[in-house]
């Protein structure tokens, strides 16, 4: 009543209302929170592997570039089977993932419909690719799709080899390529680059060996372990309704080994594996790691880039699915909470942004280019700016889903939006920005790299308290009758405990009171009682410094 809170006995109360009663009470309360079924999954799922268990795996590898560029021909090559002459228009449609052996060691291959499913399954955190192959054609050249392509790989952190395609072709001209790419980071080993290029041909077979051995080597660099001997868990590649089979589901195994039979949580689905195909459609019995099959028998059809993974149980299994879907429903589908130039220094303060990251899009190269220069030198050693992505022409939803991946805002100048983008960018909670005075930009990303910096602290103190007696109070430790000496003291504060000019203790109170209300502050020349948390060597005579952090905030030089 004193609080203003009208509870009766049997009424549940938050914890800093208990906190309180206790106080009064003398007695010590520890509040803990029931864990969920998806806590505790995440607690099993962090025990590492045993080093001695760790064994090498085949890399994933995944095809990206220009739609015609010969992505899916090359890898019908490498496969030697005809995959694209099924393909509707010779184009790919849907995800696949193939296996190939080469000199005795694996290479697996995903051949996806385009770089934004690569970015889509890496919004849901799913990283799958080990290495990206950045398939251009000699005769085209680079073209606004390969930059895009090359920029989800960039963002994604995984190194690229470029093929040159189509070399076989007499206006095939690789040389403009290497160069086309080198402008873009991309430099070739033999010009003193990092970028491995081969030169490939799907209809002659050429350098399809050498593409091979340079994954292989790239694999070697990476020095990718896994442990088979463990539970298996990895990445869901596509997942779709069979008329005869039910929910049928694409995986990758990153991990572990999966068995026929194995209980499987994937996202919000739950199943046995009660049938597993290869990439070849022959049925097998278990897959290892870095190998792709397909498994039936999954309650619903989940999301491509969910995160599947293999429990003892069957039933804990259905029930972290439905937990999930309950907790999915009570979200109510909330948007996610992206980064922009307002939120940024909210977001910096909870520690989520370590660098701007952007998409710029412009009406001409010229402004491109000059805004590019302009954004970069805003960088400082502290705060970063980093283009994700940058093009010429409208906002297309390639530029809303890598934003989303990458929590990236998106400038455009002088650009307009394609038809569905403004919708897409809404539901993923992508912020877009439009400009036609570069000023206006480089002001205001300068504004919200400012929140960036770590503010300025100073030290003020802001009262003296000295202890006059000390009382004891069994289970609940000993409580100061105090006197503010100058100053005041708020129930807040930073305090300090010193004797004969030595610190003692720096911490906070946990309780403040006259007499035995409870109190919020205490000015010069009245006495309270004070309890110290986590501190109970105290004494009559020693004083309490109190005292604040004041953030100062700083600019861009």
């Amino acid at each position: 009543m004193e609080h203003n809170i009208g509870a009766t006995m049997n009424q549940s109360l938050d914890e800093e209302t208990v906190a309180l009663l206790a106080l009064d009470f003398g007695i010590e309360v520890e509040c803990k929170k029931a864990k969920r079924p998806e806590e505790e999954l995440k607690v099993e799922l962090e025990v590492p592997s045993k080093t001695a268990d760790l064994v090498s795996r085949p890399p994933i590898v995944t095809f990206m570039g220009h739609v015609d560029h010969g992505k899916t021909s090359l890898l019908d090559a490498i496969r030697k089977t005809n995959v694209a002459g099924g393909e509707v228009g010779g184009i790919t449609q849907h995800i696949g993932a193939y296996r190939v052996e080469t000199n005795g060691r694996s290479v697996v291959f995903l051949d996806t419909p385009g770089h934004e499913a690569f970015t889509a399954m890496r919004a849901r955190g799913s990283q799958a690719t080990d290495v990206a192959v950045l398939v251009v054609a000699a005769d085209d050249g680079v073209m606004p799709q390969t930059e895009e392509a090359l920029n989800h790989a960039k963002a994604a952190g995984v190194p690229v080899v470029v093929a040159i395609n189509k070399i076989d072709k007499p206006e095939a001209n690789p040389m403009r390529v290497k160069q086309q790419l080198a402008k873009l980071g991309l430099v070739p080993e033999e010009w003193g680059g990092k970028t491995g290029f081969v030169e490939t041909s799907a209809t002659t077979k050429k350098g399809l060996d050498e593409l091979l051995e340079r994954l292989l080597l790239e694999a070697e660099i990476l020095e990718l372990k896994a442990n088979p001997k463990g539970t298996a868990r990895g990445v869901v590649l596509e997942a779709r309704l069979h008329e005869g089979r039910g929910v049928v589901a694409t995986v990758i195994v990153q991990d572990g080994t999966l068995h026929l039979g194995d209980p499987l949580l994937c996202g919000q689905a739950s199943g046995r594996v009660r049938a597993m195909y290869n990439d070849r459609g022959q049925a097998v019995t278990e897959a290892g790691p870095s190998y792709p099959v397909s498994v039936s028998d999954l309650s619903t059809i989940p999301e491509a880039g969910e995160k599947f993974y293999v429990l003892k149980d069957m039933q804990r299994a259905k029930g972290i699915a439905l937990d999930r879907q309950k907790q999915l429903r009570e979200a109510g589908l909330k948007e996610r909470s992206h980064v922009s130039l307002e939120n940024l220094y909210t977001k910096i303060e909870a520690g989520k942004v370590k660098e701007l990251k952007l998409i710029l899009k412009a009406d001409v190269k010229g402004s491109l280019e000059v805004l590019e220069n302009m954004l970069e030198e805003l960088s400082t050693g502290e705060v970063k700016v980093r283009i994700l992505h940058s093009g010429i022409g409208s906002i297309t939803e390639s530029d809303v889903i890598l934003a989303d991946a990458s929590d990236a805002i998106i400038i455009g100048f002088y650009v307009a939006l394609e038809e569905g983008v403004s919708g897409l960018a809404e539901g993923r909670g992508v912020e877009i920005r439009h400009y036609q005075v570069i000023y206006d930009i480089t002001r205001d990303v300068k504004a919200a790299m400012e929140g960036l910096l770590e503010p300025e602290k100073k030290e003020v103190v802001t009262g003296q308290v000295e202890i006059k007696q000390v009382f004891k109070i069994s289970r609940f430790g000993n409580v100061a009758g105090c006197v503010v000496k100058s100053g005041k003291i708020n129930r807040n504060s930073m305090i300090r405990v010193t004797r004969d000019g030595a610190v003692l203790f720096e911490g906070k109170l946990a309780s403040l009171k006259i007499v035995k209300e409870d109190v919020k502050e205490v000015r010069q020349g009245l006495e309270c009682g004070i309890k110290i948390a986590g501190f109970d060597d105290i004494k009559v005579g020693d004083t309490v410094e109190v005292y604040e952090i004041q953030q100062i905030a700083r600019t861009l030089s």
